[in-house]
């Protein structure tokens, strides 16, 4: 009797267990870093070197813009003739005694439009730059959602397998129990106790996991690498299925994936290089004017055009096959990334449309098949009905369960971090 009594309430312990909710409590308005997603996402914004050196050249490119379509710094020139006045005096560098004194002040100037071209092409580099900048920041947010949800399973799986050793422990109890009493034999003594030895090392397992998963983290943050993290406790919830719809999201990356974006500017600045390169075959212009003074009055003034001859056609073709040919490799460039950031689309909303089945699947019918399972296991083999080994694949099945749980929701959540990354913002 006393052996019955204490299987019922083993069995209404681990019951209660299942009751409880594995999902997370909610969050204090003061998170601290780590326990929540937003809180990581914060916090690397400011502090990851990665993002920091893209935005920094990105400064540097719109910095490019201004020098790009300015006019070259004007030339002066002084042209002292005649130093020694045909042999009278010795050489002297001062303008009254020499012959005479040529002062030239020139501008070069480009031929018409290619400043506005060179101007134009600094600005799409520019804005590519940005672009890129914040596509650095999508994928880097993204690695950090993704992490997290790793982190959440294998902190969440650690807590589960705690669980079951405890469980474990108990089960041994009884099992020596029933030994004792001459009901069971030694062998489910000895089976419990490798099990636990098994969930052991799983522990271990996960612990090293983790480990690795705050790392990588601390990583993504600018932070060392052992600086500790709150334990996770929540995921944020799944977009309603209305949100994810294909075709709508498809016309958002198109518009706001920002290395789709980054391609596009890198294209248009292609295709204002190719126009440089034909304006090229026209010659630019220098302009100048300035006085000739003899002795210490000036007494004459001169004014001067200048312009190089474009006889290099061949070059200039060359020029003009390479800038269709770059303009080209910019077109692929950007049509190759559209069909891949699509096909990824497509592929990580079906994997969140699979994650949230599978979420609903275990938790409405496997969970509560497993834990009536283990029940009744458990019964049976209070009244030696069943054996030590049904009793253990019972308790190994309602981890799986719940396990599976966990691992749908976090693979949930990574699919929604890509989906995220390709749309540039959040949903």
């Amino acid at each position: 009797m006393g052996t019955r009594m204490q299987g019922l309430t083993l069995a209404r312990t681990f019951a209660a267990c299942l009751v409880l909710p594995f999902a997370t409590p909610a969050a204090a308005q003061d998170v601290s870093i780590g326990r929540t997603v937003g809180s990581l996402i914060e916090f690397a914004k400011g502090r990851n070197p990665d993002y920091a050196a893209l935005q920094a050249e990105a400064d540097a490119a719109a910095e490019r813009v201004t020098p790009a379509g300015a006019l070259p710094d004007p030339r002066f020139r002084v042209e002292l003739r005649d130093i020694t006045k045909f042999g009278e005096q010795n050489p002297s560098l001062a303008p009254s005694r020499v012959g005479s004194t040529k002062y030239l002040l020139s501008q070069e100037l480009p031929w018409f439009g290619k400043r506005d071209l060179k101007r134009e092409v600094a600005e799409l580099e520019a804005a590519s730059a940005r672009s890129r900048s914040s596509g650095t920041w999508s994928e880097i947010a993204a690695r950090i959602k993704t992490n997290y949800a790793q982190l959440y399973y294998v902190h969440h799986s650690e807590l589960l397998t705690r669980e079951v050793l405890d469980l474990m422990r108990r089960l041994e109890r009884l099992a020596q129990l029933r030994y004792s009493s001459g009901l069971s034999p030694l062998q489910d003594v000895i089976r419990s106790q490798v099990e636990q030895t098994r969930l052991r090392s799983e522990l271990l397992a996960l612990e090293t996991e983790q480990h690795h998963l705050l790392s990588r983290l601390n990583a993504l943050l600018g932070r060392p690498a052992a600086a500790p993290l709150e334990a996770p406790e929540g995921l944020r919830p799944l977009p309603a299925p209305a949100l994810l719809d294909y075709a709508t999201l498809a016309e958002r990356v198109r518009e706001k994936n920002p290395l789709l974006a980054a391609d596009t500017s890198k294209l248009q600045a292609a295709e204002k290089n190719r126009e440089l390169a034909y304006r090229n075959r026209y010659p630019d212009f220098t302009v100048g004017a300035g006085p000739i003074q003899y002795q210490s009055a000036i007494r004459e003034w001169e004014v001067m055009i200048e312009l190089n001859i474009p006889l290099q056609q061949s070059s200039r073709r060359s020029q003009e096959r390479e800038a269709e040919a770059l303009l080209a490799a910019a077109r692929a460039r950007r049509e190759a990334g559209t069909n891949q950031a699509l096909a990824d689309l497509a592929e990580n909303l079906a994997g969140i449309v699979a994650a949230r089945r599978s979420e609903s699947l275990v938790t409405d019918d496997l969970v509560p098949a497993a834990e009536l399972t283990f029940k009744a296991a458990l019964a049976g083999y209070e009244t030696g009905k069943i054996d030590f080994a049904t009793l253990l694949d019972a308790q190994r099945q309602i981890r799986q369960a719940r396990q599976e749980r966990i691992k749908a929701q976090a693979e949930g959540q990574a699919r929604l971090a890509e989906v995220e990354r390709l749309l540039g913002e959040d949903l």
